[in-house]
């Protein structure tokens, strides 16, 4: 799974990534400790309108909230239990199946963290990143929701929100956790964006674990594992009997 993960690119740095056209982030501060319900970066193309068809497509930049909340659900809680998304069921699976037709995005991520169970000495948190540096695009589905009473986060009546897609893990991280997310490569970029590609053989076939040679792990420090620690000294190297609480 992914439960936790760093967003701390500049939005400008996102856009010019992912060839967005349009941001629409207007605040931005480094967050190395992103949880779920928080507001999280993600990429998306927009629907044409009915009958715009020769419309070419339009990338931007926005927020979603972090936990799926279907069109059809009766709260937001749900969203609590819909972070992650299982690559081998989203065709099938009721709540995720109408976005992973129409509605999916890319969540840009620096990183994210796992953790390793140790034999009598507790859980350590390890932070997987690219060795290149390069941003990591995971992939995402999107949804939303109709809110009944309208409040800041949703000045426009609409709840927007995402999940992580995650599958298998690969090599290196195996050791650690049998789940990843989704880490696309830049030429899967176009057609998982695509709002008008619904070929799901295809899309599916893109949800495989991305290769162990691009990552490594490292230990940090048990400081993340509470959401209100923040900083970048969080994602310093920690030797395991070193780290903080």
């Amino acid at each position: 799974m992914c439960g936790r993960f760093v967003s701390a690119t500049s939005p400008e740095q996102v856009a010019e990534r992912f060839h967005v056209d349009e941001s629409r982030i207007s605040d931005y501060s480094p967050d190395y400790n992103v949880a779920p319900r928080q507001g999280v970066f993600a990429v998306r193309e927009r629907v044409p309108r009915e009958g715009a068809d020769t419309e070419p497509p339009r990338r931007y930049l926005d927020r979603l909230r972090w936990g799926l909340v279907p069109s059809w659900a009766r709260d937001p809680a749900i969203g609590d239990r819909m972070i992650n998304a299982r690559a081998e069921t989203i065709a099938a699976k009721p709540g995720y199946r109408r976005s992973f037709e129409k509605r999916r995005c890319i969540i840009p991520a620096d990183g994210f963290y796992e953790w390793h169970a140790r034999e009598g000495r507790g859980k350590q948190p390890v932070y997987i990143r690219r060795r290149d540096g390069e941003l990591l695009a995971f992939a995402g589905l999107w949804s939303a929701w109709r809110v009944p009473e309208v409040g800041e986060d949703d000045a426009d009546g609409w709840l927007r929100s995402c999940a992580i897609v995650t599958t298998r893990a690969n090599e290196l991280v195996a050791p650690i956790h049998d789940r990843m997310p989704v880490v696309l490569p830049a030429a899967a970029w176009d057609p998982w964006l695509d709002p008008a590609n619904q070929d799901t053989g295809s899309l599916r076939a893109l949800l495989e674990p991305a290769p162990a040679g691009w990552f490594e792990a490292i230990p940090v420090s048990t400081r993340v594992n509470r959401p209100e620690n923040n900083g970048a000294e969080l994602i310093e190297r920690a030797g395991a009997e070193r780290s903080q609480r």
